[in-house]
């Protein structure tokens, strides 16, 4: 798969306070959040070189109405708990980023109501108006909203690259079960280093694992 800087884009997933704080709702859980503070570190840095590169820079935020109005089955049967501690809450901390994005005002910023960033977006709409026809996929939770983004993006014909060392989960079975599907099906899972390399030089190729 060939990776061409021109029409390419680097999306953060939802690198927000709920999911990286000691006390956002994540923590509160008894979870512990620092792999995926780390991969939210790393996925940072690998934005800062993407824009100096000229590549467009999406951040997500996975965000709620204050009624849940429009959170669905999430909040009341699939992860009640959610709804229990309020999180994810439009007007709380919890969907604000974390204190290490910087994001710029050339940067999108892209609210969810569900776990891939296409649902219920533009997105789509943006990636098409700008030319982009492949993704850096980054960011938390990966068995969750990262696989869920990569999976819709694979649909949508998008080259998909996912860096391991710039996305994380709280459970390590999941992390590694999701990164093996997308690298079966739906993208490639290819180290920093040579990502970086590719954004630096304006080219590369991956091949399956």
């Amino acid at each position: 798969m060939r990776f061409d800087r021109a029409t390419a884009a680097i999306i953060l997933i939802d690198l927000q306070r709920g999911f990286l704080d000691q006390d956002g709702f994540v923590a509160a859980q008894g979870r512990d959040v620092t792999a995926c503070r780390q991969a939210a570190d790393r996925a940072t840095e690998l934005a800062e070189l993407a824009r100096s590169s000229g590549m467009k820079v999406i951040w997500t935020r996975h965000v709620l109405r204050a009624d849940y109005a429009d959170a669905g089955l999430l909040v009341t049967e699939l992860r009640p708990r959610l709804g229990e501690l309020g999180a994810l809450k439009r007007g709380t901390p919890d969907i604000e980023l974390y204190s290490g994005a910087r994001p710029m005002d050339t940067d999108w910023i892209v609210d969810k109501p569900r776990y891939s960033a296409f649902f219920g977006t533009d997105l789509d709409m943006l990636l098409a108006a700008n030319g982009v026809r492949s993704l850096i996929i980054t960011g938390v939770t990966t068995s969750m909203c990262v696989e869920s983004t990569a999976r819709d993006a694979a649909q949508r014909d998008m080259r998909t690259f996912v860096p391991r060392e710039a996305v994380a989960d709280f459970d390590r079975a999941r992390h590694d079960a999701s990164l093996e599907a997308i690298a079966f099906g739906f993208g490639r899972v290819v180290e920093q280093a040579a990502l970086t390399q590719a954004i630096v030089t304006g080219t590369g190729e991956f091949w399956p694992a």
